[in-house]
């Protein structure tokens, strides 16, 4: 299943975990597995804390820190910062569905993590039964 997101903001994090259940709703699976896969290389998905929202903020700031945006960087774009960060956050999770529900913590949620916005961007959920 496809979904669009529209970024605001330079960086930020999305929480799309109802983006999965609605997919998980959709196909009706009571036990499997969500694979949630971002197809952009200056975007990642994360799965952390939604109850305190300084805790995205301090990824962001941690991650700006170690990873500003430098013009020594070669990538034509000057947006190698951004790759960066994609990559270590990931273009994908996957988490067990288990009695319909996405079997996370009680203070997780998924995020689409925007490190180049703001954009029109997309990502897939594929719910597989198991």
């Amino acid at each position: 299943m496809e979904f669009q997101i529209k970024t605001t903001k330079d960086q930020a994090f999305y929480d799309i975990t109802s983006f999965v259940e609605r997919a998980i709703d959709e196909k009706g699976v009571k036990e499997g597995f969500a694979v949630v896969f971002v197809p952009h290389t200056t975007a990642g998905i994360t799965i952390n804390e939604k109850a305190d929202p300084d805790v995205v903020t301090d990824i962001l700031s941690d991650l700006n820190r170690v990873f500003p945006f430098s013009r020594q960087h070669l990538h034509f774009e000057g947006n190698s910062h951004a790759h960066i960060k994609a990559s270590l956050t990931g273009s994908s999770c996957t988490v067990i569905i288990e009695n319909g529900r996405l079997k996370l913590g009680t203070w997780q949620c998924i995020y689409f993590c925007e490190f180049d916005g703001p954009r029109n961007r997309k990502f897939f959920v594929k719910v597989i039964p198991g």
